[in-house]
């Protein structure tokens, strides 16, 4: 039987503020501001528009899904800090899904998707575990794959593949990737996937801190 559970989605990985929200295998709502600061003022805002658009309410909610990188530090937290809180407040699952996991969605087959990690490196997740990297020491890619996002036509060179976009907004890829895993049990809280370590001391304004359960 076809899911209609209630799943919030949302994603601040990168340089944007994205919701969705979806039910069985329809998306209600969705949203994705481009910003490349504000994302912790943006957020609980942006999740409140994209429920009052659909006309539903906090308690409505089944679960609550959000991208846990790889990406920007603060941004990761941010987000998943909320989705932490938020399903701790409304007695609901948190289902934490990789970006990459994201731009995957959709694609048959093999797929290698990436990401720009800036300085001439990427993250890049094939048949494996997802990798910090640059072009001159990828993991070994499956041939024949579909390649999506950065350097997708590098990337397909490489592997013999084709390049695609992604098949979905980040949003609503996250929101239909935690709904497959809603009957999983002892689903862990969803956690920052960091691949590289900081560049930098920490911002001034500190991004909210991780609930434990």
């Amino acid at each position: 039987m076809q899911s209609t559970q209630l799943i919030l989605a949302f994603d601040t990985s990168a340089a944007h503020c994205a919701a969705a929200l979806l039910r069985g295998d329809q998306i209600l709502v969705q949203s994705q501001e481009e910003m490349a600061k504000g994302q912790a003022e943006r957020l609980m805002p942006l999740l409140e528009e994209t429920l009052s658009v659909a006309g539903v309410t906090w308690a409505d909610l089944d679960a609550i899904a959000v991208g846990i990188g790889p990406g920007n530090f603060t941004g990761i937290r941010i987000s998943v800090s909320a989705a932490r809180g938020l399903a701790l407040g409304l007695d609901v699952p948190a289902i934490g899904v990789s970006a990459l996991e994201a731009l995957a969605a959709g694609h048959a087959g093999p797929t290698v998707a990436s990401l720009d990690a800036r300085r001439d490196h990427l993250y890049v997740q094939g048949a494996g575990a997802p990798q910090f990297c640059t072009l001159d020491s990828l993991p070994e890619l499956p041939q024949g794959a579909t390649c999506i996002g950065y350097l997708a036509d590098a990337l397909a060179q490489r592997c013999k593949g084709t390049e695609a976009e992604p098949r979905y907004p980040m949003a609503e890829a996250i929101a239909r990737i935690a709904v497959t895993r809603l009957d999983q049990t002892d689903l862990p809280a969803p956690a920052p996937l960091y691949l590289r370590e900081a560049d930098a001391a920490p911002a001034r304004d500190l991004p909210p801190a991780l609930l434990d359960d």
